[in-house]
């Protein structure tokens, strides 16, 4: 092979070697550096995905403020309407993630935010249940580049030790998203319920949907891009952004196209990786058991509450979930350990999906649901963390994997939403026994995916091979 001479370097290329050279981890311009990035990323990202996911739930809010009664649901129907999301989901979010990589971040989550809250809103217009599934099944479509938009953004600006707790504080969001879906929903169809004619189920898709919009305008101003191609930072912290990742053994991404695999390299490097079923099996088991999110407001209808209360008691769940999940994310990152901080958390949720097949007294339920919510959100961010460090290289491979593992593990949805019938109400054993299951079977996969990696060799195509040769012959040359 032929070696790559130093002034064949670009400008770029020969001062991000400097760099490497240079490089001195957690120096105070490498924490001022963190600390910016973290204004940045960190508030916006968090805004963005509480209303994604609030667009996304609220038909469960909507369902027990009358939505069901006035499109004349069954439990069938509103299954359908729960899971054509997840179609959509899965079609579209690998190839979002492969736009996302060659394009900016900066401008292409904004947009596919801009798109959701004009549908969110428009979902108010539906009188139909043929509406509400077309509605539905777009919104995931458009909803899908998200969540492993923002997962692959975040791997490619912070190390491996910093990026858990960051995963979590992000996904707090989703958590306490049900917190104020539900105290937004109770608000709204409790004092707007019939307003200018309008059911309160509407007044819900009509308000949600026009806080995404305006979001989405301030979102466009404020996001960054990639390490190396980011504006609003100076070269000095664009080269410093990229150093710090790259000797973490993470790809970053890259300005040079030479230096990228394409999306069918990419895609074929993500698929014949072993590593990339063992997490999404992981993850799906994780995701299954999550479905109890679209339920939550209807458990705790069961347990004796009206309507409008039954809105305001979903809070608590979600703050215990949120509270239980940073300090579990903080513990992992502190500790360097994902696999045992993702089994307890898994057997937290087992346990108490046991407990509430077995006692229906409705104070310990209530009490036990909040605990098992608590395991199944601790895992779900420590999970992705743990896919995203352990294929770190290289980056277009990166976003095809996170994708996957998201698309599939969400996919387990469309059978998750039918394991809570409201026939089934008030024990809903099916509903908690299919869950413990997921979760038990979930802990066993984390237990076991370090003894698998060790076990079954990781192939590498002949495009990674290519790169990994490429870049390596560089770093010779840039260190000549």
């Amino acid at each position: 092979m032929k070696s790559i001479d130093e002034d064949k370097l670009s400008d770029y290329d020969r001062e991000l070697q400097q760099a490497l050279r240079d490089y001195v981890p957690d120096s105070d311009e490498e924490k001022k550096l963190v600390r910016k990035i973290d204004l940045f990323l960190m508030p916006m990202l968090w805004i963005m995905y509480i209303l994604n996911y609030v667009d996304r739930t609220n038909i469960g809010n909507a369902k027990i403020a009358g939505m069901d009664r006035d499109l004349g649901l069954d439990d069938g129907e509103y299954a359908w309407v729960l899971s054509i999301f997840f179609f959509g989901y899965l079609i579209m979010e690998v190839p979002s993630n492969m736009v996302l990589s060659r394009s900016r971040p900066s401008i292409f989550l904004p947009g596919i935010m801009l798109v959701w809250g004009i549908l969110a809103t428009a979902m108010s217009a539906s009188n139909t249940y043929g509406a509400m599934l077309g509605f539905r099944f777009v919104l995931g479509c458009i909803e899908s580049g998200f969540f492993p938009g923002v997962l692959f953004l975040m791997s490619c600006w912070y190390k491996s030790n910093e990026v858990g707790k960051r995963f979590a504080i992000f996904y707090t969001a989703a958590v306490l998203s049900g917190a104020f879906g539900g105290i937004i929903a109770g608000a709204i169809t409790g004092h707007l319920d019939g307003a200018h004619g309008i059911a309160g189920w509407k007044w819900l898709f009509i308000v949600e949907g026009s806080a995404t919009i305006g979001v989405s305008i301030i979102a466009f101003f404020v996001l960054l891009d990639f390490p190396a191609t980011s504006k609003k930072l100076t070269l000095r912290e664009r080269q410093l952004a990229t150093v710090r990742i790259l000797k973490d053994g993470i790809d970053s991404g890259t300005a040079n196209k030479a230096d990228r695999l394409t999306h069918w390299q990419a895609f074929k490097a993500a698929i014949a990786d072993p590593r990339t079923y063992f997490f999404l099996l992981l993850f799906i088991l994780d995701v299954s058991s999550g479905t109890i999110s679209y339920f939550i407001p209807t458990i705790t209808k069961s347990l004796g509450y009206t309507s409008v209360k039954a809105q305001f008691m979903t809070v608590p769940i979600y703050v215990v979930a949120s509270v239980v999940l940073n300090i579990a994310a903080y513990s992992s990152d502190r500790t360097g350990d994902r696999r045992w901080h993702i089994t307890g958390a898994l057997i937290l949720g087992c346990v108490c999906a046991i407990v509430c097949c077995g006692v229906h007294n409705p104070t310990v339920r209530y009490v036990m649901v909040c605990f098992l919510a608590a395991g199944i959100w601790t895992a779900l961010p420590l999970i992705l963390s743990w896919t995203s460090a352990t294929i770190g290289l290289p980056a277009e491979k990166r976003a095809i994997v996170l994708a996957l593992v998201n698309a599939f593990g969400n996919f387990s949805s469309v059978y998750g939403s039918r394991i809570w019938p409201s026939k089934d109400a008030p024990g809903y054993l099916i509903g908690f026994g299919a869950t413990a299951g997921f979760l038990g079977a979930g802990a066993l996969m984390a237990v076991m995916i370090p003894i698998l990696m060790r076990i079954v060799p990781v192939p590498l195509t002949q495009a990674e091979r290519n790169l990994a040769a490429r870049r390596e012959a560089k770093e010779q040359a840039g260190g000549q």
